[in-house]
């Protein structure tokens, strides 16, 4: 059964679900109703059967004579006078007196062994159903003033058929209901989902079209209307994601292109020193070993670059789980690298003990990142300062040149590379992944002037709560 439900459309399920909706609320109604009218016709025999019963009883002399018209009774003042018209009694009745035997002219009523106990003061009166010439009466005997008993049948068919009608006239009520409900929950269904399906449609243009910059048009306040809206924000994050990796990939290929070049143009140079050797004299062995060492320093910037692009390219599903992490010891971590790839100056450090949430790896390469470019930029001899606080704040000062103001906002961005470091190894990427790596843990990256001269790189990191 679950499994034909999800084969269902949604129309369809919505229009089954209203169908049976009022389906229930339909049956629901139909059965109190009937229940209802049946508990009423059921009161209303039984408070007749009560009233003649005790009229005849009170009586009974008078009704020894055929009749079945009961006599005047007093009764309230009213507009007709202050006594009732006669009434018709009923069906059957029947007076019987002390002996058994039925004094009363009117069709005879069986004389069944709950009459006789009621004859005998066994009870105070009985209540039960007979069958007379294939009808079905409801039959009570009551005690008579004195002595015998009044009996007093009431035909229940003419009730019952009343319900059969009444009951045939809720079947059909409710077939003709829930028919209409049908139709009208399909229709509710379709113009429920109409909205639905123009969104539909719009994001099924654009998945054929590839067109991210045309939104999902959008109107009113509702469910849908927000459904739109978010898928709105989904496209512009992908249209803005796709943008930044075709900006990635020219700029990669822009960056890639020079080291190539240079690489290619020392190879071809030494492949045709090898294929005419009389051509060795024009490099000579000096300028040899520095055209290698050149190569295998381009290798080694062609490598550097790739995996920073590897690591700017990594999609944030690709990472580890964040987890906490002392970022003190990853700092210090971070330092001892450095210290062996720039051995030549004094690196200070104030670290507090700090718990973050992030991946280690990570945040140890964009400390070794910023710890790289103020050995870079340090002069021999000079000193790297390096300061993390208590509320996550880490600093590193250098001793350098500084960062012109003209370029100190771009620092941070891709591939930049500003006028004075044009001259010196790099790819540009390296600020670039310190910032991508603080934005990912949410955190924040910033560069300002040192004094007397120098840079400090502040990086902000959220700090784990204490639990």
């Amino acid at each position: 059964m679950t499994a034909w439900w999800h084969r269902r459309t949604l129309h369809a399920r919505l229009s089954l679900l209203v169908t049976g909706a009022v389906a229930v609320a339909v049956l629901t109604v139909a059965v109190v109703a009937f229940a209802a009218v049946a508990e009423i016709q059921h009161r209303q025999l039984q408070a007749q059967l009560n009233a003649d019963a005790q009229a005849i009883a009170a009586q009974p002399e008078q009704w020894r004579a055929s009749t079945t018209e009961l006599p005047e009774l007093p009764g309230p003042p009213g507009p007709g006078g202050a006594h009732h018209r006669p009434r018709d009694l009923g069906t059957r009745w029947q007076i019987i007196d002390a002996d058994g035997k039925a004094v009363s002219d009117t069709a005879s009523l069986p004389i069944t062994p709950a009459v006789r106990a009621v004859l005998a003061g066994q009870r105070r009166s009985a209540q039960e159903q007979i069958v007379i010439a294939g009808d079905r009466y409801l039959m009570l005997t009551v005690p008579a003033t004195g002595g015998g008993v009044a009996q007093v049948a009431l035909n229940q068919d003419p009730a019952a058929r009343t319900l059969a009608q009444l009951g045939a006239l809720l079947v059909a009520a409710c077939a003709i209901g829930i028919a209409g409900a049908a139709v009208l929950g399909r229709a509710v269904a379709g113009a429920g989902l109409r909205p639905v399906q123009r969104l539909t449609q719009a994001v099924e243009d654009v998945s054929v079209t590839m067109d991210l910059t045309h939104p999902v048009p959008v109107h009113g306040a509702d469910e849908i209307a927000r459904l739109g809206r978010s898928v709105n924000t989904m496209l512009g994050a992908i249209d803005a994601s796709r943008r930044a990796q075709r900006t990635l990939v020219e700029d990669a290929g822009h960056e890639l292109r020079t080291p190539l070049t240079s690489i290619r143009t020392n190879v071809e140079l030494l492949l045709a020193v090898e294929r005419r050797p009389e051509l060795a004299h024009r490099l000579p062995p000096e300028e040899r070993a520095q055209l290698l060492a050149d190569l295998e320093a381009q290798v080694g910037e062609l490598a550097t670059l790739t995996t920073e692009l590897v690591e700017l390219a990594r999609e944030e599903a690709a990472r580890g789980r964040p987890e906490p992490v002392g970022l003190a010891e990853v700092v210090a971590a971070a330092i001892e690298r450095v210290r062996i790839r720039a051995p030549g100056l004094t690196y200070t450090a104030d670290l507090a003990p700090v718990i973050v949430d992030g991946r280690p790896g990570e945040l140890e390469r964009m400390v070794v990142n910023v710890l790289d470019n103020a050995a870079k930029w340090s002069p021999p001899g000079g000193t790297v300062a390096i300061s993390l606080g208590e509320d996550g704040v880490l600093t590193v000062a250098d001793t350098g040149p500084g960062i012109d103001e003209a370029d100190r906002p771009h620092v941070f961005d891709r591939f930049y590379r500003a006028a004075a470091a044009r001259s010196m190894p790099g790819s540009g990427l390296g600020l670039a992944i310190v910032a991508q790596v603080a934005a990912q843990h949410g955190g924040s990256v910033a560069a300002a002037p040192n004094t007397p001269h120098g840079t400090v790189i502040t990086i902000s990191l959220p700090v784990r709560s204490a639990q």
